[in-house]
């Protein structure tokens, strides 16, 4: 059995979820508040972040015999998953064989997961999203409206890459769907949440999402829920 320590905002654990789907693994979610840094969670992962992925056929090389090792952070549980499942999976597998393309997508998943979390996500999240959530003592409070501000001037500059890659390729790495444009959409679909992507002045873009977001895998992200934020209108919309 797999355990997946997630936030439905984070777009990290999206691309887990997203990679699940994909090939049909079936997981726990344990839906993680990480600001409240709980001694148990923390015991499992001493960074305190998620995702964070607990699987049982998994061995700890350093204790045979004792619980599943923690399988931290979005990168690091992708490799792990293309390496016990997706080298199975033939043609569904969602790294190309050749060394340069698998290069390219795992610069691709790191742009979206890393770069794309600080610069963007972080601030628009963080302030619209986890500000709310969180209690006064916890960092809560009222959005900085020059942080939200910052997130979307640099949200206009990676939608501008985006937009060239979909535009020179069939795919974001190349002829077939890979990790690359599933972290992409990961990480774009909690912005689409939010109502935080101007879709119409990116249509290419927009035809490359719609895509992902109507395959099997994308459903139960289109049903997740924030207490007291619901989505943008038109974030379950398939045809949008």
């Amino acid at each position: 059995m797999i355990q997946l320590y997630h936030h439905p905002m984070s777009g990290a654990s999206r691309y887990v979820r997203l990679i699940f789907g994909e090939y049909g693994i079936a997981a726990e979610l344990v839906e993680e508040k990480v600001w409240l840094r709980r001694a148990d969670f923390l015991a499992i992962n001493a960074a305190g972040t998620v995702p964070v992925m607990l699987d049982e056929a998994a061995v700890d090389p350093r204790r045979a015999d004792g619980p599943p090792p923690a399988i931290a952070g979005g990168v690091v549980i992708g490799e792990y998953l293309d390496e016990t499942v997706g080298a199975m999976s033939r043609d569904r597998r969602l790294m190309p064989e050749n060394s340069a393309a698998r290069a390219e997508v795992r610069r691709l998943v790191e742009w979206f997961l890393v770069k794309f979390e600080a610069e963007v996500a972080q601030h628009l999240v963080h302030e619209r999203v986890f500000k709310q959530l969180m209690r006064a003592d916890e960092g809560g409070g009222s959005p900085d409206s020059a942080i939200i501000r910052a997130g979307r001037n640099n949200l206009k500059a990676h939608l501008r890459y985006l937009d060239w890659l979909v535009q020179s390729r069939n795919w974001l790495a190349g002829n077939r769907l890979t990790l690359a444009d599933i972290a992409a959409a990961a990480a774009l679909s909690v912005l689409d949440y939010l109502g935080e992507v101007g879709w119409d002045s990116e249509p290419a873009v927009r035809d490359w999402y719609a895509r992902l977001k109507s395959r099997p895998s994308f459903r139960a992200l289109l049903a997740d829920k924030v207490a007291g934020l619901p989505p943008a209108s038109h974030y379950v919309d398939l045809d949008f």
